[in-house]
């Protein structure tokens, strides 16, 4: 096609281009039950399809996007799939897509309130609408992100900036050379997004006191205290709703007022498990949470928002602002607030549109009884499972995770291995693998927003049956 002189408006081959993406996307997530589970494709092929050297002529955009969707089909998972049950990620509510594609084609930078007054309305509600659902203090700072990875490192950037400026040290002008130490308590099944946001902070991912915690991994109160006691300010501790493997949360209730009685401030890495405190029958398992000082959330997991999707909330948006404002001459006069304000990006898209429109479209009945439904179809496959001879359920069923041993002693590993790999290879499910208390696992993450009973029970048959395969082989 080439480039030209662009005339305004768009060419018959572009607005060809943009249905056959939206044909073909509504065509994917139509068919995703009869894709199978396992790639047809590695990435030596995958390479072989998109490398080479880029063409001297351009094609025409319909061309491009067809031959796009023809040559990645096969090495797409099936994560939109109900039976999809690996690594806690949600399958992208269609309102959500379908909003996310306005957000596209609007081709706006939402970084700022006076430049896209709609896309910060629209986040600045969502915000609020999300402090009401997960029982959070009302005036709370709000900050759309990529992920749970990034709200944490911005959520620990902003208790860096509140930590030392007790101390009198502007850590955003003097950075941390000179700056008063900053001590880090964490359980020891802390998430490794935890340690990544404390490299990303200059923090240190090796620098920290370690909490010790229980089968489910869950911080220990009486471990804490005897950690936190010969600290001196500045502290940060970290905090944990909803653990990898077991979905267990830490007693915040305790924790909490122990921890803000040194002048720490908390922060809770609570990916998933957080969504749990917006339904009034679960949320005592989260009893305390809305004490702490900051919490970190994905959208795209329990929400079901598209990729890319994370929430940072600071009880106090001061710090979180200082910590994440970024202002130039040439951008507009400050208003009252601008999503970049409380994110690290000043070019972003308007990432909260996809989450609002969800929302709207669940309300708050809809998202309660959608995570209620989560937490008992963990409870039910697990049931199925820890039935089974020979095949164990390891953690208490506290959300929506089921972490399971196949066998048990010297083969343990190698049973539990070789079981995955056949469910894997059959295709109609897919758990994720996991090493947990010293084993080998299998984790099933209910978290689709269309699983129902009838995915469990499939997901729990092609287990049991994968580790009688299993078994059998090991004896023939």
């Amino acid at each position: 096609m080439g480039f030209n002189n662009v005339s305004q408006g768009l060419k018959p081959e572009e607005v060809e281009a943009m249905k056959v993406a939206c044909e073909r996307a509504i065509a994917y997530r139509q068919g995703v039950l009869d894709r199978p589970g396992k790639l047809d494709i590695d990435i030596t092929e995958a390479l072989h399809r998109f490398g080479g050297a880029l063409p001297e002529e351009g094609r025409d955009p319909d061309t491009v996007i067809k031959e796009l969707a023809d040559q990645a089909d096969a090495g797409l998972l099936h994560l939109t799939s109900p039976r999809w049950f690996a690594y806690v990620a949600g399958s992208s509510h269609p309102a959500g897509v379908a909003a996310d594609t306005l957000v596209s084609a609007w081709g706006q930078n939402a970084a700022m309130a006076e430049t896209t007054p709609a896309t910060a309305a629209i986040e600045q509600t969502a915000g609020k609408w999300m402090l009401d659902l997960l029982g959070l203090p009302k005036d709370s700072g709000v900050g759309f992100v990529t992920g749970g990875t990034v709200a944490n490192s911005v959520g620990i950037s902003a208790a860096r900036n509140a930590l030392l400026h007790r101390e009198g040290w502007d850590v955003e002008a003097k950075g941390l050379f000179g700056a008063p130490e900053i001590s880090v308590v964490i359980g020891d099944e802390a998430h490794s997004s935890v340690y990544a946001a404390l490299r990303y902070n200059g923090l240190g991912a090796e620098r920290v006191h370690k909490v010790a915690t229980d089968d489910d991994g869950r911080i220990l109160a009486d471990d804490f205290e005897r950690v936190i006691a010969p600290l001196s300010a500045p502290i940060l501790v970290i905090v944990q709703a909803g653990h990898i493997n077991s979905c267990g949360f830490d007693p915040f209730d305790k924790i909490i007022p122990v921890a803000h009685a040194k002048n720490a401030w908390v922060h809770v890495d609570g990916a998933f498990g957080l969504w749990m405190n917006s339904v009034p029958e679960l949320s005592p398992r989260l009893a305390g949470v809305e004490l702490a000082d900051s919490w970190s959330t994905d959208l795209h997991k329990w929400l079901n928002a598209p990729y890319d999707a994370g929430l940072i909330i600071s009880k106090d948006p001061v710090p979180l602002a200082r910590s994440m404002s970024e202002r130039a001459s040439y951008l507009p006069e400050v208003g009252a607030w601008d999503p970049s304000d409380y994110a690290m990006e000043l070019s972003r898209r308007a990432r909260g549109v996809p989450s609002y429109a969800i929302l709207k479209t669940l309300g708050k009945s809809g998202l309660r009884e959608m995570v209620a439904l989560h937490c008992r179809l963990a409870a039910r496959v697990a049931a199925t499972i820890e039935a089974e001879p020979g095949l164990t359920v390891l953690n208490e069923v506290h959300g929506n995770q089921v972490a399971i041993r196949c066998g048990s002693g010297r083969d343990s590993d190698e049973m539990t291995r070789e079981t995955l790999r056949i469910v894997h290879q059959e295709g109609d499910v897919y758990p994720s693998h996991g090493f947990w208390r010293g084993c080998e696992i299998i984790r099933i993450s209910v978290i689709s927003y269309a699983t129902q009973e009838d995915d469990v029970d499939r997901a729990a048959k092609a287990i049991i049956r994968a580790w009688k395969k299993a078994n059998k082989g090991r004896h023939d």
